[in-house]
């Protein structure tokens, strides 16, 4: 089968290089995100026609005169109850300030690590905002051997994905995951857009710098990008930094409106990595790996190489990994593979994500 090409169904013009690099249409979609005009940005970034009205289909299935509707219907109806008491109760929303303190949780500029210390130092006590700090502190895990340092060049870190997802979360009033989060079932009107256009998960400055370290580190300077999906992950790895790899793996069971690649090889991944030996000079990564078929045991297991990332949910919804236990729970029983990475990832409303990374142990003969 073909790879898909990078487009947008719907649009004629649509060009992934030109969301990144053309300054007049970025502030063109900034201004309507901050008119909370989300149909319009939506249109306009990936140049759509004004009458647009694509089905998109995910958690529910609607068109952007719907999604706009929640969006102007603000927290109405409970949509914007994303934190619940101990009884279930909605718990209150948290103020633009928290909430644009999370979003500077991703600031390329900054450090992530002293970033998500003064979220936690300036929250008040009992608040939203000191739940969700304490919640991701204690999450948090980078092994010593790794420093990330804030980005120092004055040029902005282009990630359209992040531009959307930081507007996402003023707009539906989410501060952020914490331990309660597990139990929000639902989401929000937006999130079918965003998937379909930009994947399951963002990454962010500091997930995308990790993965490089690692992966220029290694033999092959490879990364394969397992069950690629749209390839948004596979296209912001390559513009990080141009002296890597990035091989996008998948089998094109899922549809998307937007594809940012043209390379993807459309293949079962197991069997790819089996014909190969298992790859076992490149680092594997899973973005929002399929529960179903037991997919990401199965790649695991055919894997040769060292090092494994996986953008996935870091608490028990069940949403990605394996159908009883988390991803990092099965890794560590997993005697071959230790923890060395969990921070956590750019959160739509009502999620919990985080970027894991697994390293083979050394003792350890590769069978």
């Amino acid at each position: 089968m073909p790879p898909p090409r990078a487009a947008t169904d719907g649009s004629k013009t649509f060009n992934p290089c030109r969301l990144f690099d053309d300054a007049d249409l970025l502030g063109r979609v900034h201004s309507c995100l901050n008119h909370n005009d989300f149909r319009s940005a939506i249109i306009t970034a990936f140049e759509l026609p004004s009458g647009d009205n694509f089905i998109y289909h995910a958690i529910a299935s609607v068109n952007l005169y719907q999604v706009q509707a929640a969006i102007n219907a603000g927290n109405a109806n409970g949509l914007h109850d994303w934190y619940l008491d101990d009884d279930g109760n909605p718990a209150g929303h948290p103020p633009p300030a928290d909430i644009a303190a999370y979003i500077s949780l991703f600031d390329p500029s900054r450090s992530a690590a002293n970033s998500l210390k003064s979220f936690l130092a300036n929250a008040k006590k009992d608040s939203l905002r000191a739940s969700v700090a304490g919640y991701l502190t204690s999450k948090r895990h980078l092994d010593p051997s790794l420093v990330i340092p804030k980005r120092k060049t004055s040029t902005p870190h282009a990630n359209p994905a992040s531009d959307f997802w930081a507007w996402s979360c003023q707009a539906l009033e989410y501060v952020g995951p914490h331990d309660k989060t597990v139990r929000i079932k639902t989401s929000h009107h937006v999130l079918p857009v965003f998937m379909h256009h930009f994947g399951c998960v963002c990454p962010s400055y500091e997930a995308l710098e990790i993965i490089s370290k690692l992966a220029e580190a290694s033999t092959g300077k490879t990364i394969i990008d397992m069950g690629s999906g749209n390839g948004y992950w596979t296209l912001m790895l390559r513009r990080h930094k141009a002296n890597l790899s990035v091989i996008a793996v998948d089998n094109a069971s899922s549809k998307w409106r937007t594809t940012w690649i043209d390379d993807t090889i459309v293949t079962d991944g197991v069997s790819w990595l089996r014909k190969r030996n298992g790859a076992p000079d490149a680092i594997l990564l899973m973005v929002y790996p399929i529960i179903g078929g037991d997919f990401t045991r199965r790649v695991v297991e055919s894997y040769r190489g060292d090092v494994i990332f996986v953008a996935g949910t870091q608490n028990g919804n069940g949403y990605t990994g394996f159908k009883d236990m988390m991803v990092d729970e099965w890794m560590q029983a997993n005697k071959d593979f230790e923890k060395i990475v969990q921070v956590p990832l750019p959160s739509f409303a009502g999620k919990d994500d985080a970027l894991f990374g697994f390293r083979r142990r050394k003792t350890t003969e590769v069978r």
